[in-house]
């Protein structure tokens, strides 16, 4: 049952192999068995790869069986359209284009395995792609933000120096009139005179003035400081909205090209092995002397097309022969003189009919 399942999938004539031997019988159904084991590859490849892009097991299998029936089908035809004949040149040019279709399979089954075996690295590869991603981003972003908090920052501090100076100033008016009181400066006499008073006033009026700025520039920066953590928490809210593309970052060509960064000689020995596969059926024939199986077809193949070559030649021959005995009679009878008197008629007739109609059309056009 196994046996015959597999010559099935070779493509073999199965009405002709039953009649081989078992050895030839064997040989085919070998050929079959790496035809079904490299769909069977196909389908987890592609099952695999398209998990990768739908996340849904049941698409990516359903999807990965129509992949490698696509598969199976191609390579029984490579299989069995490859003729063995009595010279190697024309096995060879025959098989070429068959074989360059095998490398294209061979590369489309291997890379979604590859794609698997080498996984871990692969996601290695992947998240340092993401966590590259991930700062060019915030940095991207930060571009739009961080001019705007500069600016108010900047504001802030100018209103902080403000403050200060007003400060500096209220301290020194301060010193000026303890001095005076003193009388360690100004008019250097003790006591509380009146340039003391004065000095004491133009003090008590920069101390409310420092006391007004204090107020106003306090509202301001609290309202500026309010502004910077809208925009900072902006910049979050973008940071975070835009977190999740790169997060899924993992999809099939985004792992191809993680693929391509990892060292090529193992998934250049994985190809290897699957054209390996792939091109082995037609290798084996290419390599195998003509069996009993290729005498039986090129007989089967040879009858078929003698007996229609035949037919065409006999027909060919059946139409010279009549066209020439048509020929021969119209020649004989051309000059008879009673086909001449029933032609004359005919077109005395016909003239007589054409005539009628062109008086009646014009007696109408009048």
């Amino acid at each position: 049952m196994l046996k015959q399942f597999f010559i099935l999938c070779s493509g073999a004539d199965t009405d002709i192999l039953k009649d081989c031997s078992i050895g030839e019988q064997n040989k085919y159904a070998g050929i079959g068995a790496i035809v079904f084991f490299t769909a069977l590859m196909a389908t987890i490849a592609a099952s695999y790869a398209l998990y990768t892009v739908f996340d849904n097991p049941y698409t990516s299998i359903f999807f990965g069986l129509i992949w490698g029936l696509l598969i199976f089908n191609l390579d029984r035809y490579i299989v069995s359209t490859i003729k063995k004949s009595d010279h190697i040149m024309d096995e060879i040019l025959q098989a070429t284009p068959r074989i360059l279709l095998a490398v294209i399979i061979a590369v489309v089954i291997s890379k979604p395995l590859e794609l698997k075996i080498f996984e871990k690295e692969i996601n290695q590869v992947l998240l340092e792609q993401k966590n590259e991603l991930t700062l060019a981003n915030q940095n991207q972003i930060a571009k739009q933000f961080n001019p705007k908090i500069s600016d108010l920052e900047n504001q802030i501090l100018g209103l902080q120096s403000q403050i200060s100076t007003k400060e500096t100033e209220v301290n020194t008016l301060y010193d000026t009139y303890i001095s005076e009181a003193e009388g360690t400066a100004g008019t250097k006499l003790l006591g509380k005179g009146p340039v003391y008073k004065e000095k004491r006033e133009k003090h008590d009026a920069g101390l409310a003035e420092l006391q007004q700025l204090k107020t106003d520039n306090k509202a301001k920066i609290l309202a500026l400081e309010s502004e910077i953590r809208s925009l900072q928490g902006d910049y979050k809210a973008n940071v975070a909205d835009s977190q999740p593309i790169i997060d899924n970052f993992d999809g099939l060509m985004a792992r191809v090209n993680a693929l391509g960064k990892l060292p090529w000689l193992h998934s250049f020995f994985i190809f290897l092995l699957f054209l390996a596969i792939e091109t082995s059926p037609i290798f084996a024939k290419l390599l195998s002397p003509k069996g009993e199986f290729d005498f039986r077809l090129e007989d089967q193949e040879t009858t078929i097309k003698t007996w229609t070559s035949q037919q065409v030649a006999e027909r060919k021959l059946i139409l010279k022969t009549d066209n020439s005995i048509n020929n021969k009679v119209y020649t004989e009878i051309a000059d008879e003189e009673e086909i001449m008197n029933y032609k004359r008629k005919k077109a005395r007739e016909l003239l007589q009919h054409q005539a009628d109609a062109f008086l009646n059309k014009q007696k109408g056009i009048l």
